[in-house]
């Protein structure tokens, strides 16, 4: 394992070590496009996995620390420096190397427990998440509390050693599915932002329960999650007691860049060849479709920036020298990113891509996949609220 001095020779060395590690141990299964959603492995105590290689790629990777390379090793993580992580990034890349594991916990819990955690906080749930063995949800968004996230009433009363918490979440994704949740609860009325704590609790609590949501596309990754005197320990308050809206906030910067990413896929077969394979070439090997070429190029065009500006603000971040309102740049552009991809690739497909319920379509995965997108410019803050962020903290436009 390189060292991290980060030297340019150690660099070169440790990016050599990578690749040949790679090439050595990610499945060949595990190096082709994703194209449904039992591809991606989410872990935790309820994991399917689809099959043995994506198990042993997890587990592989989990061993070495790699599945969160830049947190440190006494949480599970791979100790690698901001530099040697990039390189491992590019170098998945390059092999088509699948994400082994996706997790509300690396994108959006472990930053925060990681500035916010206690130690005890952090050796407990952190090597959990760093090998996949705990799915996260998250407790933010109420009935009555979604773009004005401070107004939430879930309750939190405070018994000693414990609280008691009454309420209800909406828009829980994956709540059904996850084990653990972090919470944002209201333990002082008589305060808006700071009456807020950070609360995590198992969702096998007696009094926990969740309802999907069905939304257009026909599938639920949303839930109701109600709490009925649910029991939680103090030690599991991130933070101080009416600190919550601090976490919250670093927490919400990382989920905006999570949301972002999905403008960048390319983990998925390139448009492009999709568009290729479906309408065939011309005699000079070019799409069989010129305005259909023409915005295909203009996308992958505009696909490839965006993702030299993801690299960009990792790098400004791992400097400390990013934006506090980056993340909501690359959440806007991200959302608008991956929607126009998904009406492209239902350009592509022409009827067939409007198939819903057959074995051919795979259960109408593209026309879901597509009226899914529509709820990527809502989660995680509206575009609308991402301009106006964007607007004032960026480019200093006055308020009204």
């Amino acid at each position: 394992m390189a060292t991290l001095t980060d030297t340019p020779t150690e660099l070169d060395a440790f990016r050599a070590e990578t690749r040949s590690w790679l090439e050595a141990h990610c499945p060949a299964e595990m190096r082709t496009p994703m194209t449904r959603e039992e591809d991606a492995c989410w872990g935790g105590r309820k994991a399917q996995f689809s099959s043995p290689a994506q198990r042993q790629w997890l587990a592989t990777m989990a061993e070495r620390g790699w599945t969160v390379p830049t947190w440190p090793r006494d949480y599970g993580g791979g100790g690698l420096s901001g530099e040697q992580a990039k390189i491992l990034a590019q170098e998945m890349r390059s092999l088509r190397c699948r994400p082994p594991l996706q997790s509300f916990g690396i994108w959006m819990l472990g930053p925060a427990l990681l500035k916010f955690g206690s130690e005890a906080q952090k050796l407990e749930h952190l090597p959990k998440i760093a090998r996949g063995e705990i799915r996260w949800c998250q407790g933010y968004s109420e009935p009555n509390a979604g773009s004005d996230l401070a107004s939430l009433a879930t309750r939190a009363e405070d018994r000693g050693d414990h609280f008691i918490v009454n309420g209800q979440k909406i828009w829980t994704s994956y709540a059904d599915q996850a084990d653990w949740i972090f919470c944002l609860v209201r333990t002082d009325a008589a305060k808006k932002h700071t009456g807020i704590s950070f609360v995590l609790f198992d969702m096998a609590s007696p009094g926990v329960s969740t309802k999907p949501i069905q939304l257009i596309s026909g599938k639920s990754p949303f839930c109701e999650t109600f709490f009925d005197d649910v029991r939680v320990d103090k030690r599991n308050l991130v933070g101080q007691q009416g600190g919550g809206w601090d976490v919250a906030k670093h927490l919400l910067a990382h989920e905006r860049e999570m949301i972002g990413s999905i403008g960048d896929r390319e983990a998925a077969k390139p448009l492009g060849q999709q568009a290729a394979a479906a309408l065939g070439l011309d005699a000079s090997g070019r799409l069989d479709d010129p305005m259909l070429r023409a915005q295909i190029a203009e996308f992958e065009c505009d696909e490839a920036a965006f993702r030299l500006a993801m690299e960009r603000a990792g790098d400004l971040g791992r400097a400390r020298q990013g934006h506090p309102a980056m993340s909501s740049m690359l959440k806007y552009y991200g959302a608008e990113l991956n929607k126009r991809r998904w009406e492209l690739m239902m350009a592509v497909g022409g009827a067939d891509a409007l198939e819903w319920d057959s074995e051919r379509s795979h259960q109408g995965d593209r026309a879901r996949s597509w009226l899914r997108t529509k709820a990527n410019s809502i989660e995680g803050g509206t575009s609308e609220v991402q301009l106006n962020i964007i607007a004032k903290r960026i480019l200093e436009l006055p308020g009204s």
